[in-house]
């Protein structure tokens, strides 16, 4: 059958369907996850496609994957931050989802609050065991999408289920009725998909799952999960490595439309954010993220990483309010005493702080020489020096005009008399054997003892 593709506008045949191969022993990969050595990328040349959907948007897992690897946050917090997550996200919704855990007293009253805000972005929904009871209790709290549990590799399917791929096929599919049969739309999480059998076995479910969707009436959601980090975007590697090959197949050899798929990916090498573009550039409209990438282990693609992702790739915000970037890390680093490092790109202390007296200098003349954009407008953060021996007299005025009202309207230089007298004295104290930065306050009291009129 030849059908003509509404994205490529050629017409292409039909594909042969994939079935599953219900193998004895396991196929573990050895060749490109050795285990003793560093995994290995594989190539066998074969290039797909960009192929961009029409809409992309992020969804957020902060309060689920997020959740797993720090004290858990308190209801209020939850709402806190959900709010937040919605007036970042903007009037389009682009931060379309949150996924919530439900099984504590805590889990379900952060539900119940979110809810009751009315929100419709992001839309509230959770992730639950694989048992009736589970979708018993999302469906009587009113959410309408649910995560479940579909590990697709062997190392998951043979060694921590114990059981062979037909089976494991036969218990996803049951348990995917189960939430038919509850009204509840299924996000299937192939967990491991980076180590699976793609044509052996995720095809092969997946084209299973499209035809209850399609009995049923209820769309199916596909989260391809990058579980350990292991996805790689170069052109020409290989499956199960290869994230624009996963995309492809899944669209075109499951027949699964960009909208229901979704790419949740670790950032054990790496390659977070980047896999997560090249997901959205060769077809999945969804990428799941966590604020400020907190996850298992190395973490999860940044959610403030993906909006600037977004941002260049179609040349706009499309509405969403970026300053909430930085009330988040102030929310994380003063409510929850959460330790961001300094140099996290968008949100730590450091990301648009230079330390160098000749960058200092070039900020002085023109911000836009040594900063990535203008950090004040979008984050409402304006570009910082560090003051330390290195910083120079240019370093010393520029942190001066950032900390201080110009006197009679205009700009500290090198050469202010006030500006040469806090250097002399910075110099000092290093020479004597300081070793650190000069905090803000020691800075202020240097310049109010020299010039009493900036206090």
């Amino acid at each position: 059958m030849i059908v003509k593709n509404k994205h490529s506008n050629l017409l292409e045949q039909s594909q042969y369907k994939y079935s599953l191969q219900d193998v004895d022993e396991p196929n573990l990969y050895r060749e490109v996850y050795p285990y003793d050595e560093i995994p290995k990328v594989a190539f066998n040349h074969r290039r797909v496609p960009l192929a961009m959907p029409d809409e992309i948007w992020i969804t957020d897992t902060t309060f689920r994957d997020g959740q797993q690897s720090r004290a858990p946050y308190t209801a209020e917090q939850i709402e806190t931050l959900y709010k937040m997550l919605h007036r970042l996200g903007g009037p389009k919704g682009l931060i379309r989802q949150s996924e919530f855990f439900v099984y504590t007293k805590k889990d379900r009253e952060a539900v119940e609050r979110c809810m009751a805000l009315g929100y419709e972005f992001p839309e509230v929904t959770t992730w639950i065991r694989a048992k009736k009871e589970d979708f018993a209790l999302v469906r009587d709290i009113g959410i309408k999408e649910t995560g479940i549990l579909v590990s697709c590799s062997d190392y998951h399917i043979f060694k921590k289920l114990g059981l062979s791929r037909k089976e494991a096929l036969d218990h996803y599919l049951g348990v995917v009725k189960n939430a038919f049969a509850a009204g509840i739309r299924p996000r299937c999480h192939l967990e491991d998909i980076t180590r699976a059998d793609f044509y052996g076995f995720v095809v092969p479910f997946v084209n299973e799952l499209n035809e209850l969707a399609h009995e049923a009436k209820i769309p199916v959601k596909i989260r391809m999960c990058d579980t350990m980090g292991y996805g790689v975007s170069y052109p020409g590697a290989a499956l199960p490595r290869s994230v624009p090959g996963i995309v492809y197949g899944l669209h075109h050899y499951a027949d699964v439309s960009s909208d229901m798929l979704e790419w949740h990916g670790h950032n054990d090498f790496y390659h977070g954010v980047t896999n997560a573009t090249n997901a959205w550039l060769y077809g999945a409209s969804s990428v799941n993220c966590s604020l400020l990438g907190i996850g298992e282990r190395t973490g999860n693609i940044p959610l403030e990483a993906m909006v600037m992702e977004y941002a260049g790739l179609r040349g706009t915000l499309d509405g969403m309010d970026t300053t909430v970037i930085t009330e988040i890390a102030e929310f994380f680093k003063n409510e929850l005493s959460y330790e961001i490092p300094p140099m996290t790109p968008f949100v730590g202390s450091a990301f648009n702080l230079t330390r160098a007296g000749i960058h200092a200098d070039g900020l002085m003349k023109d911000a836009e020489i040594y900063n990535i954009f203008n950090t004040e407008k979008i984050l409402g953060r304006p570009a910082e020096v560090a003051i330390s021996n290195t910083s120079g007299l240019a370093g010393i005025a520029y942190w001066m005009n950032k900390h201080y009202e110009r006197i009679e309207g205009k700009a500290f230089t090198k050469q202010d008399p006030i500006v040469l007298k806090v250097k002399e004295e910075i110099d000092r104290l290093y020479a004597d054997g300081r070793t650190t930065l000069m905090g803000d306050e020691e800075l202020e009291q240097i310049i109010s003892f020299y010039y009493p009129r900036l206090k």
